[in-house]
């Protein structure tokens, strides 16, 4: 039977990879958190695993007294424990932001595998992380719909047959939205995406375009591709999950339904498929199927992204950082939701790249974007 341990647990990936596996029967044995100790508790006592861990601290003393009986660890080192457990063989990445950097890497080198849904963990340190996986010999199995998507795409295919990857996006809630419009974006409007059930870390890159942009630059390394063959079309309905186009023309996609379980199942079975929890394909639902270029002008996140992954190095760790701060401000009402892309940009021109050299060298970079992004925005 496989063993799994979860890092972000009681976020959405979490809770849905724990549906999948009381379909499976895959046992649980160990769980993370952030501070949501309320859900932790509940899953704790669900699952029984061997340990729990909460990122905060204090939130981690307060969930030992009230399960005594069980192992609960603190902090970082506490989350670093889940990752490296001996007892887990496949770990789900599942983290939002640059936390879940040093918690994946340390589950690498203990030689699990992967399931990753944690993009900023190849946005920051792609180069770091695939050195560390080929050392090792380790899986990183994609879990985002998109990425999975065109994992399943390529099974059987030879690299070079490939003309270029499309990732789809939905296009986020103000895809028809003019200037003028997009001035007066609200936090509560950006949180209501038209399709998806997130968090709002993550509904909020995909309302800007960051989250296919950050998408770009995790599939230039986990199908080790070049960013001028990554395309991005917008697909509202968020049916077919992305493309891949071959040097013959032809175009393999991957379709379902908008349930995260289909990728994560994915992920745990692999290679082999089993029977899933989601129902039937009904295309009576969905007859109309769309396809649009993407407004750079409008959104341009997204072309960020694309330099930041054409220049490489220690930019997708700035960019990362700044734009994970700017969302935060922007969720607080201290900017604008325009005011993401404008800050960004100007940030970014302010950056001189460095080789990923190592995970210190990133700690650095990460700290200094977050400073500069929290002065910047302050003073607007």
């Amino acid at each position: 039977m496989k063993k799994i341990a979860i890092l972000g647990s009681t976020g959405s990936i979490g809770e849905n990879t724990l549906a999948v596996s009381e379909h499976l029967e895959i046992e649980v044995v160990g769980l993370s958190a952030h501070s949501n100790i309320d859900l932790l508790q509940q899953q704790a006592l669900k699952w029984r695993p061997k340990c729990v861990a909460v990122f905060d601290k204090h939130k981690a003393f307060a969930l030992q007294k009230r399960l005594p009986e069980m192992t609960v660890l603190a902090g970082m080192e506490g989350v670093i424990a889940i990752a490296t457990m001996a007892e887990a063989d496949f770990v789900v990445s599942s983290i939002v932001g640059a936390k879940g950097i040093l918690p994946t890497l340390k589950a690498i080198e203990a030689g699990k595998t992967i399931g990753l849904a944690n993009k900023e963990v190849l946005i920051a340190a792609g180069e770091l992380i695939l050195s560390a996986a080929k050392k090792q010999g380790v899986n990183i199995l994609p879990i985002d719909s998109e990425h999975s998507a065109i994992f399943q795409c390529l099974q059987g295919e030879c690299p070079t047959g490939i003309r270029r990857l499309i990732l789809t996006a939905s296009g986020g809630p103000f895809r028809t939205h003019s200037f003028e419009e997009l001035e007066k974006i609200t936090p509560t409007s950006a949180l209501n995406h038209p399709t998806w059930k997130m968090g709002k870390k993550v509904t909020i890159d995909s309302s800007t375009l960051m989250n296919k942009g950050l998408e770009v630059i995790e599939a230039k390394f986990l199908f080790d591709i070049s960013v001028e063959k990554i395309d991005v079309v917008i697909h509202p309905q968020s049916i077919i999950h992305s493309l891949v186009e071959f040097i013959d023309g032809s175009l393999l996609s991957q379709l379902g339904e908008h349930d995260m379980k289909i990728p994560i199942q994915y992920a745990l079975t692999y290679p082999k498929r089993k029977k899933g929890i989601v129902p039937c394909f009904d295309f009576e639902k969905y007859s109309k199927l769309e396809f649009f270029s993407p407004d750079l002008e409008k959104f341009p996140c997204l072309a960020l992204a694309y330099k930041a992954a054409k220049e490489g190095g220690t930019l997708p760790c700035f960019m990362n950082a700044v734009n994970e701060v700017l969302v935060d401000q922007f969720l607080k009402g201290k900017i604008s939701w325009i005011e993401i892309g404008k800050q960004l940009e100007t940030l970014m021109a302010t950056h001189r790249a460095l080789p990923q050299e190592s995970f210190e060298t990133l700690l650095e970079v990460d700290k200094e974007a977050r400073a500069m992004a929290t002065l910047h925005a302050s003073l607007r």
